[in-house]
Formats: C-alpha cells, structure tokens, sequence
C-alpha cells in the first residue's frame, strides 16, 4: 500500500461586492435553476494485501517453488561437492606450507614452490566456483521464470474470481498499515497448492 498523498480542497467562490450590487439597480430575477447533469459513478474498489516473499517459504509457501529449488540444487550438488573439496585441499595446502616453513632444513625453493602450487589452484578454484555461480543463476532463470509467470497468472484469476481489483505486494511496496481481513497472502497460497500439486512442472513462456 503506498503511502497516501493527502490533496486539500479548495472551493472558489465568487464574490460581488456590496457597491457593485447598488450601482447596478435593482437585482435581477433569478433564472431557473439548469436540470441536474447526471453524477459521476465512481468505481467500486476492493483492495487486497499479498506478501510475495511467504510464496518460497519451505513449510507454508507455495509447494512447487520449494520442489523446483530442491531440483535446481540436486542438479548442482556434484558441483558444489566438487568445490567442497577442493576448498578443504586449499586449506590442507596452507597448512602444510605453514608446517614447512616450521620445519629446519626447509629451503627457501621448496616453500615457493608450494606457494606457487596453491596459489595456482586458488585461482582454478575461484574460476570454478564464478563459472558454477553463474550456471546456477542461468539455471534459475530457466526453471522459476515459467513458475513466476505462472503464479502471477493465478493471481489475476484470484483477484478476478473474488471481485478484488487491486492487490498490493507487501513485500514490494512499504505499507503503513494494512487490516490483516485484507491480506490474502494465506488463502491464495492454499488455493494455488490445491489446485497445483508440487510435482506439476509449469509451462514455460513463449
């Protein structure tokens, strides 16, 4: 709900005054008041609270944001357990070069040489660990956009089928205050899960 621009009223009368009202004579007749033009209608508005962000919640949010993620990061699993491991080599490396530069008779050659080594495999990790990023977040794209676009689909046909004509995002636009008999967030996610089983893929956009 966004805050609200008070804008004050104003009427403008016209005033005539006293000197003008004798210097004119007598006051004319009053003419017949012109019919009443017809009133405008004003729209009948329900509005309605939503809070986006409860949709991805793991317990109560919608059930096929939650199986789409758990897909999403069991095709990325070998991947992160790949770079798991390596950090956890990454961290022996440091340590056994900590210990070799400890160790008497340790020449100067050998330590480099292990630094050079773990250095090099930081930066393969760290490429790693970009190039993962950034599949995950293609990936991503791939399967939550056709949902998003789904549940937005499902929204208007909620607002519609219960005569609502605005639905504010809560998690989107700051509210002051919102009477909770107004927020829908609950019932159109119980709704959306009866009518969408986890295990449902939604249609990608064309």
């Amino acid at each position: 709900m966004n805050r609200t621009t008070l804008t004050a009223a104003f009427a403008v009368v016209a005033c005539i005054s006293v000197a003008q009202v004798f210097a004119q004579g007598p006051a004319p007749q009053p003419r017949p008041a012109p019919a009443a033009q017809p009133g405008v209608n004003v729209p009948v508005s329900k509005v309605a609270v939503i809070y986006s962000e409860a949709f991805q919640d793991l317990k109560e949010g919608i059930a096929r944001f939650t199986s789409t993620l758990n897909k999403l990061n069991a095709e990325f699993q070998k991947i992160q357990d790949d770079l798991t491991q390596t950090k956890q080599k990454l961290e022996q490396g440091q340590a056994e070069i900590n210990k070799l530069q400890q160790t008497p008779g340790a020449t100067p050659a050998q330590i480099q040489a292990k630094i050079d080594t773990l250095d090099q495999q930081k930066r393969d990790y760290t490429r790693k660990g970009e190039d993962a990023k950034a599949q995950y977040q293609k990936r991503y794209q791939e399967l939550f956009s056709p949902l998003q676009d789904d549940v937005g689909k499902a929204l208007d046909v909620y607002a519609k089928t219960h005569g609502i004509t605005m639905i504010i995002d809560g998690s989107q636009t700051p509210i002051l205050y919102a009477a909770q008999s107004i927020d829908i967030t609950k019932v159109f996610i119980i709704d959306y899960n009866s009518r969408n089983p986890a295990t449902a893929q939604a249609t990608p956009p064309k």
